[in-house]
């Protein structure tokens, strides 16, 4: 008879001896006589497919796979499904139970972002859902990322500037007690860079490719890329010309024949700011100043 036992089973990374394991553990039910378990561990292919790559059975509420590159690479999706059985009998007594899917490998959270030119900054945390190797006695648990971007579409090749800007070209994945899926995190912020030109929405990726790295569970790896899409605003313009009209960002107009130096323009609210010098140009019948020179910061 076919019933539901809740095996609810739940995979988590571990290290052991200085390799990286997935452990698949369910609850326990008590019976007489004793269960035994069938666990089945399988990935998804490129194709989206689940594909089988190990097969248990234990007598014991846990399973264990490791990830060797071989069988089971970083970058996989796991799953693992138990079925419990009577004990000395092929007599099925529970339904197979399958577990939530583990990414096993180097996430972006959030993994995609839409910002706009407003000068904001964005948290990206990068983690590791597995444990870090330590490659030697002396070295650092750890694992840099060299961070790029690659902005996309039609308009990126013919712009040339940057999309966006990262607060960091390189990050250190140091090694912790792996918690909630996380073995190893870093924080960076992103932010839309405000080009003054209305060039549309524009879409770039981040990519993170592990440097230095000799383990061959990470040699070969290259986590995915974040898309990051940016909205254009509106760019606000003023002006300063001839013996200078002046035009402010909302428009008003006004004139300054003084000379000296003046402080055109300046934010509130982040460190941006534009002088001007004015000299006298008018000669000797007219007092008439002209730029001669400006200073921004």
């Amino acid at each position: 008879k076919l019933t539901s036992l809740a095996l609810q089973p739940v995979i988590s990374p571990e290290l052991a001896q200085g390799r990286v394991y997935l452990k698949c553990a369910f609850s326990h039910p008590s019976s007489k006589p004793p269960l035994q378990y069938v666990v089945v561990w399988s990935r998804l292919s490129t194709s989206g497919k689940k594909e089988q790559i190990q097969r248990d059975t234990t007598l014991q509420s846990f399973s264990y796979i490791e990830m060797n590159s071989i069988n089971l690479r970083l970058g996989d999706t796991v799953f693992c499904t138990v079925t419990a059985f009577m004990r000395n009998t092929a007599e099925q007594l529970s339904l197979p139970e399958e577990s939530k899917g583990f990414y096993a490998g180097i996430k972006f959270l959030p993994e995609s972002l839409q910002i706009a030119e407003d000068g904001k900054e964005h948290d990206l945390t990068i983690l590791s859902t597995v444990p870090i190797v330590c490659p030697q006695h002396d070295d650092p648990c750890k694992i840099t990322l060299q961070l790029s971007i690659e902005d996309l579409g039609k308009n990126s090749q013919l712009l040339g500037s940057p999309n966006i800007a990262l607060s960091s070209c390189q990050v250190d994945l140091l090694r912790v007690p792996c918690s909630e899926s996380s073995c190893a995190a870093a924080t960076l912020t992103v932010t839309a860079v405000t080009d003054f030109a209305q060039d549309g929405n524009r879409i770039s990726r981040i990519r993170a490719e592990p440097v230095g790295w000799r383990d061959l569970l990470w040699r070969a790896y290259t986590p995915k890329d974040v898309k990051v899409t940016v909205q254009d605003l509106p760019t606000g313009n003023c002006y300063s010309f001839t013996d200078p009209h002046i035009i402010t960002f909302d428009g008003w107009r006004y004139d300054n024949y003084k000379i000296g130096t003046f402080l055109l323009c300046q934010s509130v609210s982040r460190a941006f700011e534009v002088h001007v010098l004015q000299w006298d140009c008018g000669g000797h019948r007219s007092a008439t100043s002209c730029n001669c020179g400006v200073a921004a910061r």
